[in-house]
């Protein structure tokens, strides 16, 4: 059984390791986790932004980060943004991820939202399948500026 709860600081080694836990992440995660500590007290202090994981049996199997976006367009219409969603590659394929992302949506009805969007790297095949199969749909074209 998959229980979901708020991420807690002790999570945070297991977080990092399965953000890196993949091509894309083990070219951009590093081991400073001041750094990671940093950015987790933002994200818990912040009462707009959800650090969730999944966890069975007593251990943390997966991860994805809700944002609640208020906003003027579509008639003041909330967003619920899903990103950096995670699976531990050990349970990849078990369905935890559709149960983490079903989750997430119920999450961001219960907050008043009205849109549910993510974004994922076009190098990203297989989780742009995944998405779509949950009835996502490429809507948008996103860019992004590294600030370094």
């Amino acid at each position: 059984m998959i229980v979901f709860r708020k991420a807690r600081a002790g999570d945070l080694p297991r977080l990092v390791e399965m953000l890196g836990d993949d091509v894309l992440g083990a070219t951009r995660e590093g081991a400073d986790m001041a750094a990671y500590q940093a950015a987790f007290d933002r994200i818990d202090a912040d009462p707009n932004q959800l650090l969730v994981v999944a966890e069975t049996d007593g251990r943390v199997v997966g991860q994805l980060q809700l944002s609640f976006i208020p906003g003027l367009s579509l008639q003041g219409t909330t967003r619920g943004q899903i990103e950096a969603v995670r699976v531990a590659s050990e349970m990849r394929g078990a369905g935890i991820g559709g149960q983490m992302i079903e989750w997430a949506i119920a999450c961001c009805r219960e907050r008043g939202c009205g849109l549910v969007q993510l974004t994922t790297n076009r190098q990203r095949a297989d989780s742009q399948r995944f998405y779509e199969g949950l009835g996502f749909q490429p809507s948008h074209v996103g860019y992004k500026l590294s600030l370094d």
